[in-house]
């Protein structure tokens, strides 16, 4: 039978926990007689020495019924959802957490009346020397009970602590790694030299049963020293490794990462933090993500690394600014879903392209977006970027054919930062550019390459850009005193045949004049 079958079996059997309290009480047993057997106690005691084994045994295995049934009762009171498979309760786990001791204190408080009836038979037959050895003796078997109920109930609860660390911290004060080694150093060294101390000082013995007895009793030391610190190196050595290969996979940005947490002590308690850890940067990458789709990536980025700060940056940038044309007529003749569905797909394309460019969509006005190129994660050509953009964005709604677009383009010197309070911030641009921009897209909708942009655009892009745009003249943009230069790309030809058939049915008069570009 595997361990993993033997721990599982031990927290579903009722009798589990008795089982420990029964080996345990052995175990103590064992241990007395093996060192009365080699101080040479029981051949000082002549025939009085089967009376004292009849007796010690048969208390032994009073003891042990009467730490096994108690056992039972504190395991039924203890790990009673274990069978039923349901969560523990508060209470339940906390118990959990102290049963190791519970169960180490009960096995220790047995031994006491065993070291009082072991005093009073030997103090009978025995010279005072051999009574201080026995006493100290069964003291130390006593000891051993105990030490080993505690580990041994230890390990077998090391499935359920999953469970439990979901209702509760898994620490507790009699569970941590300075109590394990303590326990454990004192089982496997640190009674084997009290024993050999006790041998040595035993000047009632022959020379030679004290050397025969401290050899035997330190070679079993050695023997148990070492297994019992390769299992506790064990025992803390597995856990690490998974932390390590755990907090490598977190570096590499894998937040699904769940620890199993299979120990009380501080490693329980780290396993615990390394899932708190990445449950609250899942939490975190989530409203990340969540934010850099309202307000766009880099200005969620922005906002992290600055926080609540209103300030902003005067900024040279290329804002791009579209709008459908008859949005108003298409929102009273379509069904409000089938309207919202067509305008995703719009706003989809819209997204894709700015991004593609390096560009932010800062906002979307009902039917219309503006973008902006050069803030707030600077260009090196802010203009090419914003001018392939438009491109894009026109081409791709046109050839859809579901929307007729409009697409203007400015640039100029602007405000780029947050404004409103301390409990609501917006990221913006504020600027004439962006006016600009907005009443060239009106004019754009009369032009039948659905674009243009003005001339300080077409100035700062590059050169190899310059060539696909070609002059359309001067417009006189509402709500502008001066004139605009404005440009439209040389390539459009084919779009105002895709978009002849969709202004069939939508036209919006804007107060241009749709042979002269110059606006009167």
């Amino acid at each position: 039978m595997t361990a993993t079958k033997i721990q599982t079996w031990a927290l579903r059997s009722r009798t589990g926990f008795a089982v420990v309290a029964t080996l345990s009480g052995v175990a103590g047993l064992i241990v007395v007689l093996v060192q009365l057997w080699i101080t040479g106690v029981f051949t000082r005691l002549g025939d009085a020495a089967t009376t004292i084994v009849v007796v010690t045994t048969a208390y032994a295995l009073f003891a042990s019924v009467v730490g096994g049934y108690v056992s039972m009762i504190a395991q039924r009171n203890t790990l009673d959802w274990i069978p039923r498979d349901r969560a523990p309760t508060d209470a339940e786990a906390k118990r959990v957490l102290r049963m190791p001791l519970d169960m180490a204190l009960l096995a220790g408080s047995l031994w006491l009346p065993g070291i009082v009836l072991e005093a009073g038979m030997f103090g009978m037959v025995a010279p005072a020397r051999d009574l201080v050895i026995a006493v100290a003796l069964v003291t130390m078997g006593g000891l051993t009970s105990a030490g080993f109920t505690y580990l041994l109930t230890d390990r077998l609860l090391r499935p359920a602590i999953p469970r439990v660390a979901q209702v509760r911290s898994v620490g507790h004060p009699s569970s941590t790694a300075l109590v394990r080694v303590l326990i454990t150093w004192a089982l496997a060294s640190g009674l084997p030299l009290a024993n050999v101390i006790l041998v040595l000082a035993d000047t009632g013995s022959p020379q030679h049963d004290r050397i025969r007895g401290s050899l035997y009793i330190a070679i079993v030391g050695l023997l148990t020293g070492y297994a019992a610190t390769a299992f506790l190196a064990r025992s803390i050595a597995l856990p690490l490794y998974d932390l390590r290969r755990a907090l490598g996979r977190i570096e590499q940005g894998d937040l699904d990462v769940e620890v199993p947490v299979q120990a009380t002590s501080e490693i329980g308690l780290l396993e615990t933090s390394v899932n708190d850890m990445t449950h609250s940067l899942r939490e975190r990458e989530r409203l990340r993500d969540l934010f850099g789709r309202h307000v766009g990536t880099n200005v969620a980025q922005r906002a992290l690394e600055r926080g609540m700060d209103l300030t902003g940056d005067m900024r040279e940038v290329s804002a791009l600014f579209v709008d459908v044309v008859g949005s108003t007529r298409l929102a009273h003749v379509l069904e409000p879903r089938e309207f919202v569905d067509k305008l995703n797909r719009l706003l989809i394309t819209v997204v894709d392209a700015t991004t593609m460019y390096g560009g932010l969509v800062n906002k979307f006005e009902g039917d219309a977006a503006l973008c902006i190129f050069g803030a707030p994660i600077e260009l090196d050509d802010d203009a090419t970027a914003a001018l392939r953009a438009a491109r894009r964005i026109r081409d791709e709604v046109l050839a859809a054919g579901e929307f007729d677009i409009g697409v203007g383009v400015a640039r100029g010197l602007v405000f780029a930062g947050d404004v409103g309070s301390a409990t609501r911030l917006e990221y913006t641009v504020i600027g004439d550019a962006v006016n600009e921009a907005a009443r060239l897209t009106e004019a754009a909708k009369n032009v039948p390459q659905r674009i243009l942009v003005s001339q300080p655009v077409v100035e700062a892009c590059s050169s190899h850009e310059r060539e696909l745009w070609t002059s359309h003249g001067v417009l006189k943009l509402r709500g502008r005193e001066d004139e605009t230069k404005s440009w439209t790309d040389n390539r459009g030809g084919g779009a105002s045949q895709r978009t002849n058939k969709s202004r069939s049915s939508v036209t919006v008069d804007t107060g241009l004049s749709h042979t002269n570009p110059r606006q009167t």
